[in-house]
């Protein structure tokens, strides 16, 4: 395991977010927290111009309002050679969506893609997609099959998969890693996948080896998730607690507490 979390906090990378309007200062803070330095510039007027300047671009459609600044700064981040991270939040849930994220995938090339299971079943044509934007009970069930959908999805597109769950998973079709960090209490506050995804935009802007990248930002999603547990007596704290343990993480920490295999 590599230590990006030094390399990251010295660089400060600019990361441009065209993003959810629900948890777009969640990942401000999280980006910051991690080291990086956070754009939300979703206009199709600067769009491509802040993804020219920027190391890496993160398109999350979770409110989704900006297909056009997304394609358009898309282009310009594949020109460049920066990395796209994208997030397919609520994947099958309107036909608009759908299209939306065909739109995307068609049109760009994307480092890596993350989202829950049903999400990514619905990217792979395995399934009608997520009811909302959680995964459903019948996807979470088989972690094997899960890791299966990851390594083809991730064949067939050429992107580094991540699927976000009780055990988080990421591919790179050569390689599939189980990550067994977390704690339940990150699924009941908004936004931890949304989060997840500027972490591991933030890593893949240092890190080119974007399993690498994307592997060492679960990893960090997770412990963080342990120690914020460890301290936290409700959702609310647990938050504050969340982006403490977050800005504080390290690289001893992280080969001290990660439990994962490959």
């Amino acid at each position: 395991m590599l230590d990006i979390i030094t390399k990251l906090r010295t660089e400060k990378p600019l990361i441009h977010h065209i993003t959810n309007f629900v948890t777009i200062n969640d990942q401000a803070n999280i980006t910051l927290g991690i080291g990086a330095s956070p754009i939300m510039a979703n206009n199709i007027k600067e769009a491509a111009e802040i993804a020219k300047i920027s190391k890496a671009l993160v398109l999350n459609i979770g409110t989704l309002n900006d297909i056009d600044s997304m394609i358009s700064a898309g282009i310009s981040a594949n020109e460049k050679g920066i990395p796209i991270i994208l997030d397919p939040v609520g994947a099958g849930v309107s036909p608009y969506r759908n299209e939306c994220l065909e739109k995307i995938i068609s049109n760009l090339k994307l480092a890596v893609i993350r989202g829950n299971i049903s999400e990514i079943k619905f990217i792979a044509g395995m399934s009608k997609g997520a009811t909302g934007v959680d995964a459903s009970n019948e996807d979470l069930k088989n972690i094997n099959e899960a890791a299966d959908i990851a390594k083809n999805l991730s064949e067939k597109l050429g992107s580094t998969i991540v699927i976000t769950g009780e055990i988080d998973i990421v591919s790179n079709g050569e390689k599939t890693a189980k990550i067994k960090n977390g704690h339940p209490r990150m699924a009941n506050i908004t936004g931890t996948g949304c989060m997840a995804t500027s972490v591991i935009a933030s890593f893949c802007s240092i890190e080119k080896d974007y399993f690498e990248a994307s592997l060492t930002a679960m990893l960090c999603m997770g412990i963080c998730g342990e120690l914020a547990a460890e301290t936290s007596v409700g959702n609310g704290s647990f938050k504050v607690k969340f982006q403490d343990a977050i800005s504080n993480i390290n690289y001893e920490l992280l080969q001290k507490r990660s439990s994962y295999e490959l």
